[in-house]
């Protein structure tokens, strides 16, 4: 196996001028540079990480910790994340923890272990107190939240208008005349769920139209919660007449249950979601969502967590939340206006004959 010396003779330069090459910390000549690479690939040298790692006290390894890589949201952060590290020479490596705080705090372990520089956190909801997290932080490891954070506990996050994009979607829903209007949340145990029940609310506040209990389900953001909550609501005696559900997996399990009830969209109900989905124009309806900037988070994620390592001590500073905007692209699935179910002028914001078409978004640290 071929060593940095090796490198360093078959070149003609010296062991520092190879080491300055491969760590990019030193400028070295173009021509001293190529020397250094062609000898690097007549040799097949690959440094080792494990021995640079204990001189310079880093690893340049980052871990990712996501709760389902099945869930179509996740593979595109990941790809964002690990474009983002890929460009700056860290590594990136992901967990899963099938939303389960067990899970969750046995693969913080085994990153400790790992000696990773820094993690990138989509928390588990009902996880407990997240000692394991605020442990990770005082071991000098820093963390990033990515798309969801620990309700109460103020961490460095890359997240979206929770709030604003729901807001717009459920205005547009009142605005085609949707009195009804049902959601299906997440574990409101997650912050991410409930800026999402947060923006359904307000939504309604601008109208006279009461919050009712009996049309908020939760459907714990996976398909077969959102199957079930879908069932409970499609059966109530006065069933609603438009849909909003707070993710794309849990609006593939509703649609299955208004399949099985032979109720069409949007004729029979309206439905609309918090997701964009991988090729949209194969599903029929197409459906209208809260699109989000899912590569983008990751990135972004990613680019702040590289600048926390760099930056020095994990403790100084104050956190960072950053918000990307999103998008409501209006589809087939909701469209369709149910009839004489148009609100009244006084159910409308102030004297205003219709709702507004969108809410102010900003990105805030």
């Amino acid at each position: 196996m071929a060593t940095i010396a090796d490198v360093a003779k078959l070149a003609g330069v010296s062991v520092g001028t190879v080491s300055h090459v491969l760590n990019g910390s030193v400028p070295v000549s173009p021509d001293l540079c190529a020397r250094v690479r062609s000898a690097i690939h007549k040799l097949d040298y690959h440094p080792s990480e494990i021995a640079r790692s204990l001189t310079i006290r880093r690893t340049r390894m980052l871990g990712m910790v996501i709760p389902d890589i099945t869930n179509p949201f996740y593979p595109q952060l990941v790809r964002g994340a690990e474009d983002a590290a890929l460009e700056r020479h860290y590594s990136l490596i992901v967990f899963n923890t099938d939303d389960t705080g067990e899970r969750e705090r046995y693969v913080f372990s085994v990153l400790r272990r790992r000696r990773v520089d820094g993690i990138l956190l989509a928390v588990a909801p009902n996880a407990g107190d997240p000692v394991h997290i605020k442990k990770t932080v005082r071991a000098g490891i820093h963390i990033v939240c990515v798309d969801r954070g620990p309700l109460g506990l103020a961490m460095d996050s890359v997240l979206v208008d929770n709030v604003g994009g729901t807001l717009e979607c459920v205005r547009h829903l009142l605005s085609l005349g949707h009195r009804r209007i049902a959601i299906i949340t997440g574990p409101l145990t997650l912050q991410t769920a409930h800026e999402r029940l947060e923006g359904y609310k307000k939504a309604l506040a601008e109208t006279t139209i009461p919050v009712e209990a009996e049309l908020i389900r939760d459907g714990n953001f996976r398909a077969e919660g959102g199957y079930r909550a879908a069932l409970e609501l499609l059966t109530l005696g006065n069933r609603p007449s438009a849909l909003f559900v707070s993710n794309a997996p849990m609006t593939f399990g509703a649609l299955k249950a208004l399949r099985e009830l032979g109720l069409q969209c949007p004729r029979d109900i309206a439905v609309a979601m918090f997701d964009e989905v991988p090729y949209p124009d194969l599903f029929e309806p197409q459906l209208t969502c809260v699109s989000q900037p899912i590569y983008n988070i990751g990135y972004t994620a990613a680019e702040l967590l590289i600048r926390r390592i760099e930056s020095g001590n994990v403790r100084e500073g104050p956190r960072v939340e950053l918000r990307l905007p999103t998008e409501l692209k209006i589809r087939e699935s909701t469209i369709s206006k149910p009839g004489n179910q148009t609100p009244s002028p006084s159910e409308r914001v102030g004297e205003s004959s219709v709702l507004p078409e969108s809410v102010p978004i900003s990105a805030h640290s």
